[in-house]
């Protein structure tokens, strides 16, 4: 059987490398990220390669996981984002995606309505996770937080 050399290493090889070490390893992302001094949100974010760590905070996610130090290269290039699914068949995706089904165009006329014709950005943007207590059964709160780009007239 060939063995792949590192210089063959695919940025989803490399995800899959990351996923076996963490497990191992028996960290959880927010562990991670506080070694690396990163959200989890973010965190988790760039190990799967939709982000790319800056150069620092890829060597010492590297270095946590023990990484081989190709693999640092391919942690802070900027990644390509390509989903191949139109709608997520995961529940707890496909629930997210039914949120923004539902609520986006309310979210997007509520941004219209309070900053004017423009978006949110998902590049100068973050995100929190917290488990939210209630008698019912916990909650799950997201907060999304994103800098406010107008659309200019050219």
């Amino acid at each position: 059987m060939n063995k792949m050399t590192i210089e063959e290493l695919t940025r989803d090889d490399l995800t899959a490398m990351i996923l076996r070490a963490k497990k191992r390893a028996g960290l959880t992302w927010d562990g991670l990220a506080e070694a690396i001094g990163m959200s989890p949100v973010w965190t988790h974010s760039a190990a799967t390669g939709m982000n790319a760590f800056p150069p620092d905070k890829a060597t010492a996610f590297a270095d946590l996981l023990g990484l081989p130090d190709s693999a640092i290269d391919l942690l802070t290039q900027s990644p390509t984002k390509v989903w191949t699914q139109t709608v997520p068949t995961d529940p707890c995706l496909y629930r997210l995606h039914e949120i923004m089904g539902v609520y986006g165009p309310t979210l997007k006329a509520l941004i219209n309505e309070e900053f004017g014709n423009g978006i949110m950005s998902a590049i100068d943007f973050s995100m929190h996770l917290e488990r939210e207590p209630d008698p019912k059964g916990d909650r799950v709160k997201l907060t999304m937080s994103g800098k406010y780009l107008a659309y200019t007239n050219w």
